[in-house]
């Protein structure tokens, strides 16, 4: 389980987009983050993840929330998975593994690749402020988040 906890600051970052344009957390102070955490483009799991996130966002903007997808993929590989789902939101390269790690959601050898670490799929929400109002973690890559609750978390902040 993640060692942050609901009420902690959201530890800050600076990740290059599937564009190669670098994104800052800090710079989303303001407004509500749902930071969703996926362990890999073109992943079956992940695929509709980030496609019912994506077909859900009228309801996240409607409750003032930008969406971040963030996994471990390079910028290239996120590119095409971005432009393969018509995805409406940025996905982040965590490539060098420091995000996943400060945010403690990470899998160690993951799919028995060893020294291979992937993102935990977790969905994490930031108030205006940054600090976490909701965390779900799951140690199944294959588990989807709870998409009701989260949306009924975002619309209690």
């Amino acid at each position: 389980m993640s060692k942050l906890n609901i009420g902690d600051n959201a530890p800050g970052f600076t990740l290059v987009n599937q564009n190669m344009k670098p994104v800052t957390l800090k710079d989303y102070i303001g407004s509500k983050v749902v930071l969703a955490f996926y362990p890999g483009a073109f992943t079956s799991a992940c695929k509709k993840e980030l496609c019912t996130l994506r077909d859900g966002i009228a309801n996240l903007e409607d409750l003032d929330a930008t969406i971040l997808g963030i996994s471990i993929n390079d910028p290239f590989s996120n590119k095409a998975f971005h432009e393969d789902n018509v995805l409406n939101f940025q996905l982040l390269c965590d490539y060098n593994r420091e995000t996943v790690r400060a945010y403690d959601v990470y899998h160690e050898n993951f799919a028995g690749l060893t020294g291979y670490t992937a993102a935990k799929r977790s969905v994490f929400i930031l108030d205006e402020n940054g600090v976490i109002r909701y965390k779900w973690v799951s140690e199944n890559p294959g588990v989807e988040p709870p998409y009701d609750e989260v949306q009924r978390a975002l619309s209690e902040i």
